[in-house]
């Protein structure tokens, strides 16, 4: 079984590598299946909006709720949410050469969202890499056993491990 794991330690770093990582999976001939969070700015709140991109081609869920300026506590849209891990269900249904999930969060952590998504790619022996922050990282572990690898945040090194997952041809610079 091969999982990995990132944690970035800017917001929305995380969702920008990889998104980026996807792509250029994708562009290699690599059927990568899984979720990417795309963060897009919205003027009637101090939050962006939450748009969850489904690999490889879509569809694309706002998972985010627009409360207005003053809400505070979760945004989550969780039925939206739901939707997306209904769509990877049905990528990885598929086949797939890796799964990418943007991110194990509070759902995940209470035995929700892409947990099973997840299982089920380990399962089928398919590479997954998860994006995590600090507040569910023991709870990512615990999940997963303790087998997952913590891989720096940094494109390349993210870029090396998928390469080597998938058996991809890892470019020269």
């Amino acid at each position: 079984m091969k999982i990995a794991y990132t944690i970035a330690p800017g917001r929305g770093d995380t969702d920008l590598l990889l998104a980026r990582l996807s792509d250029r999976l994708l562009t290699h001939g690599v059927r990568a299946i899984g979720a990417v969070q795309i963060n897009q700015g919205c003027e009637d709140s101090h939050r962006c909006d939450m748009d969850l991109r489904i690999l490889p081609q879509g569809p694309v869920f706002r998972i985010s709720q627009s409360l207005g300026k003053e809400a505070r506590g979760c945004r989550l849209d969780p039925e939206a949410l739901e939707q997306a891990v209904i769509e990877v269900g049905h990528g990885l249904a598929n086949g797939a050469d890796i799964l990418i999930i943007n991110k194990f969060g509070k759902h995940e952590a209470g035995g929700r969202g892409f947990r099973e998504a997840i299982a089920d790619a380990l399962a089928r022996d398919i590479p997954v890499l998860v994006g995590v922050n600090t507040l569910n990282e023991e709870a990512f572990i615990e999940f997963t056993g303790g087998i997952a690898s913590r891989v720096e945040a940094e494109a390349e090194m993210l870029w090396q491990w998928a390469s080597e997952a998938t058996r991809t041809e890892v470019e020269t610079a």
